[in-house]
């Protein structure tokens, strides 16, 4: 029985002091109604007393505390739950840490026993004065802890199961134990809702990284969706079972053959033989361990197959424990040996980088298995109506065909087309049936399909001084800075098996961009979008549609990343596309490499234009962020693009993205360098632009500035050689002109004002001055542009401003003043920005 204390207020109808007590068929017939409507109105509660008449003889103000006490109680259940949650979760996290905490107290006793050991030796070899007996010194000195070559093995089942149980041993120590020295990832702290506890190797073979969390999955169900790497790491081709052996205790052995995609035109793939051996130990945990076959690991000998390189797993897999009210505990332990020496010296980092190797493989392990968490605890519906995992699955889908079309192999269907005399752009062609199979061959809008072969344009080239992050961020953001919409629809076109034509028989063309977003995983820093590019021309256009959709997948967009690449990929799509329609996807990976290496290898071709490309007349650039983080920073960006054609078109296909790349080369090439410092041998940063138009504007600035506020604009200098532009230029202060007009736009900035801005000298008339501020800017301004006009000059509080990438800057104060030309007359409104900075 439920019991309500009545309202203690004198009320017509209520005795104060008594207790009002529901039978429980008055509390199911309100309970009906809380799960129907939690909240009823007044009516709503009049007609439920209506309809029921078990509730007659209570009064309306009575249900509405009842209700009132259902939500609370509700609440108060709800927010238990969430408590209980984030408890457990501390409670494992903190065994976690103490597990840690003991394994680096071991690893510390090591040390000093190892130094002890040292010291002594060290000692001994002093006193020594023979040849034998240093001799002898060096031979008893050596390191206690060397590992001993394996003997040779066969490959019978013997021989596998004593080469499983020794990959058992080493990697339990690495997962929990001090074989390997770790080093916590930068950037990564541990806490509730972290990935887990990340470190990576210093000073081990190959490299290394391991990582050990908390997820809400029962330890069958993590180490089914370890096992198959391909549905969660994005560089895996695939992985073969080849042969499976029963053990004891319910385990397994298996050999495996797995092939990794190259992240780069400037590498080959590798591939990998494998034994698994999956088994249960004696305190109930679940272990899935992985190491290489071959000779050198004293296994069988396995076949090489071209083109990949073999690579060598090292002890590695996970330690899968059950937790105490639910979930699992996982450690992973990733060790490889990349053969670093099979690729040119500029990317060989990206084969040495432990950072790297925890990012793409070991944290992608984590994300998937608290995605998969999240979707079975959280089944709901996303964008167009999709599920999650629905989406996981197209966002795969996007990844896999950009890789294939980038590695290009030949099993795959691709074979290469010969070049143009200039090896800067590779171009493939696919007419394999698997590829063309998935475009329906048929009839569509009442033509014959004549759609039958795939082309991929690929290159790569290195970047200096670009934060990736950043750079993404531009060409997401920007897209008729580098795009082709004529070819974006002519890759529609031909994508639906509409009847083709070469880009530029397409009337009219398409206007502004518009982002709709279907997923946002915050964890993976990754958006999966449809990218809608609205149509504006006019005419008979029978073969596309009113609007061109692109579907989008945008990852590492988070500059405080370590070790992550950056991802822009995207494909033509129906406006209803369905889960089976053909995907041909194209894009740029960005991928940062370690800063200080040297970047000249005779061992490739790299497009390194940005040692050359000028921006404006004057042959000098513009910047954007000049953050220290990005001083030395490199990059290689490997762009690929994909295009349906028919096999009669295929030469003018080919010259046409030829042609067609090489512009978004340079388009990129631009855009770095705008976005990034340039440091200059004399005086830090390169030159401002020096064309007399500019000087003259500075010059009007600086006079106007003095004749409305009385003050010089800047501080005198003793160079004379210090012009108003350069000083204009380098001030740390934002300063921007706009123009006098009923909307006003920017018509220059200093590089301060680029900065803030986020965007280039070539892209700043496209920004209006009320898109840089918020609603209360926007209301600031309106009130005093008017005085601004009249008077001249206007001191403004400080406020938020946005940049053109939608990153909130604040300043302290700023000023706005009238720029007067020679001849007294208005020529445009200055601003400048006082000690502003990035919220």
């Amino acid at each position: 029985m439920i019991a309500i204390t009545a309202c203690k207020e004198g009320k017509p109808g209520m005795d104060p002091g008594k207790y009002v007590r529901y039978t429980p068929e008055q509390v199911e017939a309100l309970e009906r109604l809380y799960h129907d409507c939690p909240k009823p109105s007044s009516i709503r509660r009049q007609q439920l007393i209506r309809e029921c008449p078990i509730l007659s003889n209570i009064e309306p103000k009575q249900i509405k505390v009842w209700f009132q006490n259902r939500r609370c109680r509700e609440k108060q259940r709800k927010e238990a739950s969430r408590l209980q949650a984030v408890n457990r979760k501390l409670t494992a996290m903190n065994k976690l840490l103490m597990e840690e905490n003991d394994r680096l107290q071991k690893q510390v006793s090591q040390l000093v026993y190892e130094n002890g050991y040292f010291r002594q030796q060290t000692q001994s070899a002093a006193l020594a004065t023979t040849d034998t007996s240093c001799e002898s010194v060096v031979t008893s000195g050596q390191h206690p802890l060397t590992t001993p070559q394996h003997p040779p093995r066969d490959a019978s089942p013997a021989g596998l199961m004593s080469l499983a149980e020794e990959t058992l041993t080493e990697f339990l120590s690495k997962a929990t134990g001090t074989a390997v020295e770790w080093v916590q990832m930068p950037g990564m702290k541990p806490g509730p809702d972290s990935i887990g506890i990340v470190a990576i190797s210093h000073g081990c073979t190959g490299v290394a990284a391991r990582a050990c969390g908390l997820v809400s999955l029962e330890p069958a169900k993590v180490a089914e969706i370890l096992k198959d790497r391909p549905s969660w790491f994005r560089d895996c081709r695939s992985v073969d079972v080849i042969n499976v052996l029963p053990t004891g205790s319910n385990g397994t052995l298996e050999v495996l053959y797995m092939q990794l995609f190259a992240p780069t035109t400037l590498a080959p793939a590798r591939d990998f033989w494998l034994l698994r051996y999956t088994s249960v130990l004696d305190d109930g945990s679940l272990v899935v361990c992985e190491r290489s076959l071959g000779s050198a690991q004293g296994g069988p000998s396995m076949p090489v197959v071209p083109p990949f390189v073999r690579a060598e797993m090292l002890p590695s897999g996970y330690l899968i424990r059950p937790c105490d009210g639910g979930g699992s505990v996982i450690h992973i332990v990733d060790h490889v040996d990349l053969e670093p020496w099979s690729v040119p010296e500029v990317i060989r980092p990206l084969y040495e980088s432990s950072a790297m190797l925890a990012q793409k493989t070991t944290m992608a392990a984590f994300r998937q298995l608290r995605q998969v968490a999240h979707e079975i605890s959280h089944s709901s519906t996303t964008g167009w109506g999709r599920r999650p995992a629905a989406l996981r699955a197209l966002s795969q889908r996007l990844c896999r065909g950009f890789n294939e079309a980038l590695n290009g192999f030949t099993d795959d269907g691709w074979s290469m087309v010969g070049s143009d005399g200039v090896d800067d752009v590779t171009i493939l062609v696919n007419s394999s049936s698997r590829i063309i199979a998935g475009f329906n061959p048929g009839f569509a809008n009442g033509y014959p399909s004549m759609t039958n072969s795939i082309l991929c344009a690929k290159a790569s080239m290195l970047l200096q001084n670009i934060s990736p992050a950043m750079l993404l961020r531009f060409l997401r953001e920007h897209r008729s800075e580098w795009a082709d919409i004529n070819i974006d629809a002519y890759s529609a076109a031909a994508v639906k098996t509409s009847p083709c034509a070469l880009p530029g028989s397409f009337i009219g063309g398409y206007g502004s961009q518009v982002i709709l977003p279907l997923a946002h995983t915050v964890e993976f820093d990754e958006f999966l979008e449809v990218l809608k590019l609205e149509h504006v021309g006019h005419g008979p256009d029978i073969m596309m549609p009113r609007d061109l959709f692109l579907l989008q997948l945008c990852s590492g967009v988070d500059e405080t990343a370590v070790g992550t690449s950056s991802e822009l990929i995207f494909a033509p799509i129906d406006a209803s596309f369905s889960d089976d329609a053909p995907i041909v996807p194209s894009g740029f990976r960005i991928i940062p490499l370690e800063a200080g290496m040297d970047t000249s290898s005779p061992n490739h071709r790299t497009l390194d234009l940005a040692s050359t490309l000028e921006v404006g007349p004057s042959g000098t650039r513009v910047h954007g962020d000049i953050s220290g983080s990005c001083a030395g920073m490199r990059s290689v960006v490997t762009i690929a693009f994909q295009f349906a054609f028919e096999n009669h078109l295929q030469d003018n296909v080919v010259t046409m993205a030829r042609q067609y790349v090489r512009s978004i080369i340079s388009s990129v090439q631009r855009v770095a360098l705008a976005l990034s410092p340039r440091l200059d041998s004399h005086c830090g940063l390169q030159s401002p632009p020096g064309s007399p138009e500019l000087v003259l504007l500075a010059c009007w600035i600086c006079h106007s500035y003095r004749n409305h506020s009385g003050v010089e604009l800047f501080k005198s200098t003793n160079e004379d050689c210090e012009s108003p532009l350069k000083t204009l230029w380098h001030h740390s202060d934002a300063i921007l002109c706009c123009s006098l007009k009923a909307m006003p736009i920017f018509t220059f900035a200093n590089q301060a004002g680029l900065d803030m801005l986020e965007t280039t000298l070539m892209a700043l008339q496209d920004i209006t001055l009320e898109k840089i501020f918020d609603d209360q800017g926007r209301k600031t301004l309106c009130a005093e542009f008017p005085n601004i006009l009249q008077e001249g000059f206007v001191c403004l509080q400080g406020g938020i401003c946005v940049s053109s990438m939608g990153r909130p800057a604040s300043y302290e104060r700023a000023m706005a003043w009238k720029v007067l030309n020679d001849e007294k007359e208005a020529h445009c409104i200055c601003f400048m920005f006082v000690n502003w900075s990035f919220i």
